[in-house]
């Protein structure tokens, strides 16, 4: 069990860092059966805060139906070596933000989660990061309605370094 005064994990996002292209794909409709996916383009740009204890992106979305901004927030909690997540859309920026993902890096991929509210329905929520190098990165969202025991995959970006 980690001790309040452990770092490990601090370090785990310092790889987004920086300025960055991203090809996105999103499923046009979540949890509703149908595979129609929306490709779209954006960037993100992350600084690193509190010496890498947390960081932001601030990221362009270049969807179809218009492009929108969005920011998101990580902070590191050395008493558990968890990361919280939250996500602020820019199209709703006066909503309640959505629960905390909260997760580690294991062996090189981010797995988080979150119990959320889909539609008037419980959902759970996993990100994963993954396929990390010093020029590119992988996010992926699913939900499950199931608690878990089933999973669609319903948003993916694919990261790559500007310079």
């Amino acid at each position: 069990m980690p001790t309040a005064n452990d770092a490990s994990g601090l370090h785990d996002f310092d790889f987004l860092a920086g300025e960055w292209r991203v090809a996105h794909r999103r499923l046009k409709e979540r949890l509703a059966g149908r595979a129609e996916w929306i490709a779209f383009s954006g960037t993100s740009k992350a600084p690193l805060l509190m010496d890498g204890a947390a960081n932001i992106d601030d990221n362009v979305l270049d969807l179809p139906g218009g492009a929108y901004r969005a920011v998101t927030l990580r902070a590191f909690d050395p008493a558990t070596s968890l990361w919280s997540i939250w996500w602020l859309d820019g199209r709703t920026p006066h909503a309640p933000l959505d629960p905390p993902m909260r997760g580690r890096f294991d062996n090189g991929v981010g797995l988080f989660l979150a119990e959320d509210i889909l539609n008037g329905k419980p959902i759970r929520v996993r990100f994963i990061w993954s396929h990390i190098t010093a020029t590119s990165a992988r996010w992926e969202q699913a939900f499950s309605p199931d608690a878990g025991a089933t999973w669609e995959t319903n948003w993916i970006m694919e990261f790559a370094r500007v310079r």
